[in-house]
């Protein structure tokens, strides 16, 4: 295992920059207005991306999302915003709204799928989406194609059978897929030191022989440099990097849970002292790639979108009883009636 340097990598350039921290700011607007909304009554269920979004849109830009496969979790509101969902989308998801590019409203939200945007389908079982990666890339090796897979997860979701079983895949027959573990610290409410022996997940990666890198997830840039070293060694056939990033969780799990029961006043308040995005702001204003103007000018354009995406979403409608069971039972080929027909089926998204 070894610690990557921000300086070992080229930056991307200052437009790419600046279009990384409007990402960054929609996300966590969106997710704030998620919260909001829940308070209100008005969403049942919130998982929350704030503090990781570094994390997830530094490894998303550094990727090409023309081609490559993403296998988010439950967290990674970052990811898909950094791939293409609006905020209208994720609030007509937690809405359960029959806009939800995701379900169409008939399921939990963040549980993220689009084929248009290449986010592979995920399920509610932890880690299951590390093999859904695995899949993809091995696909993608098999139709000769220079795609890439990346699947990330939660350092809780490393103590799963189904991510030993993706990493010894992978390594096995070095197909082109990079793990990005989001470690916050926390399962829930367990503490890494009660899930593992170890101080880094990264350590696991030579117990399959692939690399394993450590990287500060509170910082864009290093992730994004870090994530495109993996993805060169992706496409040069050398097979998986495990890239573990060292984030915070700055919310509870999840709008059911309250996190002061078992962290303490001080944890957190030293954790938003390291939050990602005012961290990111210095550097854009330190090098003149963005000014305060232009700061609160984005801000205040982002705020408007999602005004009006939270009033679209209140306005549309639920789904109709009929779509339960769409795209979930097929009429007619390729399953024999016998084995029970069901409703129609459509094309996804």
């Amino acid at each position: 295992m070894r610690v990557v340097k921000a300086e070992e990598a080229a930056q991307p350039s200052p437009q790419t920059q600046v279009e990384m921290y409007r990402v960054l700011l929609t996300a966590r607007m969106t997710d704030e207005r998620c919260w909001l909304l829940n308070r209100g009554g008005q969403a049942p269920f919130v998982i929350s991306c704030q503090g990781q979004e570094g994390a997830q849109v530094g490894s998303v830009f550094a990727l090409d999302r023309t081609q490559d496969w993403f296998a988010p979790y439950y967290r990674d509101l970052g990811v898909v915003m950094a791939l293409g969902m609006t905020p209208e989308d994720i609030l007509k998801s937690v809405m359960g709204r029959a806009g939800d590019p995701n379900s169409g409203g008939r399921q939990m939200p963040s549980h993220f799928s689009s084929r248009r945007l290449r986010i592979i389908s995920q399920g509610s079982a932890v880690a299951t989406q590390v093999l859904h990666a695995v899949g993809a890339a091995l696909a993608a090796r098999t139709r000769g194609e220079s795609a890439l897979a990346i699947a990330y997860v939660g350092e809780g979701g490393t103590s799963q059978g189904d991510f030993h079983e993706a990493l010894n895949f992978a390594s096995v027959h070095r197909l082109p897929v990079i793990f990005m573990v989001e470690n916050n610290s926390y399962a829930i409410s367990v503490p890494q030191n009660l899930q593992m022996a170890i101080t880094d997940v990264a350590d696991r990666a030579s117990g399959y022989g692939m690399p394993g890198v450590v990287v500060d997830g509170q910082d864009v840039l290093e992730v994004y440099r870090v994530t495109r070293e993996a993805a060169d060694r992706a496409r040069a056939g050398e097979g998986p990097t495990l890239i573990e990033a060292k984030t915070h969780r700055l919310t509870s799990h999840s709008s059911d849970d309250d996190q002061r029961v078992y962290r303490e006043a001080g944890e957190l308040a030293k954790a938003a002292k390291d939050d990602v995005i005012p961290r990111f702001r210095r550097q854009l204003l330190e090098t003149g790639m963005i000014d305060d103007k232009q700061e609160k000018a984005m801000r205040s354009e982002i705020d408007a979108i999602i005004d009006a995406a939270t009033e679209a979403a209140e306005n549309a409608p639920y789904p109709e009883p009929e779509d339960t069971f769409l795209n979930v039972y097929s009429e007619g080929p390729p399953f024999p009636e016998d084995l029970g027909g069901g409703p129609r089926m459509r094309e996804p998204e």
